[in-house]
């Protein structure tokens, strides 16, 4: 007999999300969805950089344990739970809290509101599947003790002045957001993340690299004359958080295809481990190489010892202010897109109708969703929004993607198996 979700959060529980925490996009889908949307929030605002892609992961590896000691149909990621009793979704509800307030203890008063108002509309205040949920965020906890994450004295990083040197833009003119963490334990990769560090970016004489140069000088700019209206509105769409996006994304793609919180909360887990090992390796590529954003390249492409680089010193991207603060190779955004697309085509096949929904809001694109028949097109598009938006060259998002895919292959390959056939009793 498969566990089934709640259809609906009860309308108090929504009301606190959305009145004391301004938390509107709930999905009031199942316990794996809310307390994505919880944690979303929880985190992605606060942590700099894609950081909050640890905390994310973390989060659903605690609520998929806690699920799989009742369900016990997939390989848990941290430590078995034995003699489960009570509610899984109690237990999933207090894993997720439980993580956030150890992450996040100046929220714990709210956290822990949300999560008594949360239980008391599903009846299940004091469910013995609270002890569970507690074991199972302590394991995850106590795994990820030391990774290198959020350091007390972090380095801070501002690239170098010479050719192909990345250092800071404008209009912040920022140091490095989170230059360790490429060095953080990563989730499912076995060995160094190093590993997919890929060779260096093109040398500044290549051809490779007067062709990037020149595609987003041409393209990426304020005022182009060469990109159309639609690739304009491409790159404004997928100007949103990147990772609000996804988690955004993938809410919608279980709510719509997923009826068993035990699948959910795999597909959940899967995607954010492999999510987060390919935002570690593509900051480990990022510190290493310190390879400079085309603002840079392009402002200067009179003094990068390349004739066929023609400078402009008033070249800014689409967007004047969207300069993330980090060296350009390998892309981030790209890294992620290929992690999440590869996890979701591995759990369902490339095909499959979804819709993305951008919050951006500075100026908003015209539509603000999109709907893909297939996840390898939403790939496609991101490998060019970042060309259009001004701020990658093309051999960075390749590679991005490439490794994000491979990584996302590795972890699923690796964890969360099933361990025994689906057809049989879900107990």
């Amino acid at each position: 007999m498969r566990v089934r979700s709640h259809t609906k959060l009860p309308r108090l529980a929504s009301l606190i999300v959305c009145m004391s925490l301004s938390w509107a996009g709930l999905a009031r889908a199942d316990v794996v969805s809310d307390w994505n949307a919880i944690a979303s929030q929880t985190a992605i605002p606060v942590r700099p950089g894609p950081s909050s892609i640890l905390d994310l992961a973390m989060v659903h590896a605690a609520m998929h344990d806690a699920i799989q000691a009742f369900q016990r149909r997939f390989e848990p990621y941290g430590t078995a739970i034995a003699n489960a009793s009570g509610s899984p979704i109690a237990a999933a509800a207090r894993a997720a809290h439980d993580v956030l307030v150890a992450r996040f203890p100046s929220q714990s008063a709210t956290l822990d509101t949300l999560l008594d108002t949360y239980l008391n509309g599903l009846g299940l205040q004091g469910d013995a599947g609270l002890i569970i949920g507690q074991q199972a965020a302590a394991n995850i906890l106590n795994l990820r003790a030391g990774d290198g994450s959020f350091p007390s004295n972090p380095e801070i990083f501002t690239g170098g002045t010479g050719p192909g040197e990345w250092r800071p833009t404008p209009p912040a003119f920022a140091p490095m957001a989170t230059p360790w963490l490429g060095a953080v334990t990563p989730f499912t990769l076995r060995g160094s993340v190093t590993q997919f560090r890929s060779p260096a970016p093109p040398s500044l004489d290549s051809g490779k690299y007067v062709r990037d140069y020149n595609e987003t000088k041409a393209m990426g700019s304020i005022n182009s004359p060469d990109r159309t209206q639609a690739q304009t509105e491409l790159a404004l769409f997928y100007s949103d958080n990147f990772l609000a996006l996804w988690e955004r994304t993938l809410r919608g793609i279980a709510g719509a295809n997923i009826n068993n919180i035990g699948d959910s909360a795999r597909l959940f887990a899967l995607a954010n481990l492999a999510a987060a090992d390919a935002l570690i390796a593509a900051w480990d590529g990022k510190r290493f190489y310190h390879f400079w954003r085309p603002i840079t390249a392009i402002q200067n492409g009179n003094d990068d010892g390349n004739p066929r680089t023609a400078g402009d010193a008033t070249w800014v991207p689409q967007i004047p202010t969207f300069n993330p603060p980090y060296p350009e190779f390998p892309s981030g955004a790209n890294s992620l897109t290929g992690a999440m697309t590869r996890t979701l085509e591995r759990y369902f096949g490339n095909k499959m109708t979804f819709t993305v929904t951008s919050a951006f809001a500075n100026p908003a694109p015209v539509n603000p969703t999109r709907t893909y028949q297939r996840f390898s097109d939403m790939a496609d598009d991101v490998v060019n929004v970042r060309i259009y938006q001004g701020i990658h060259f093309r051999t960075a998002d390749v590679v991005g993607r490439r490794h994000g895919t491979q990584i996302a292959d590795m972890a699923f390959s690796h964890f969360l198996r099933p361990v025994h056939n689906d057809d049989d009793d879900d107990r």
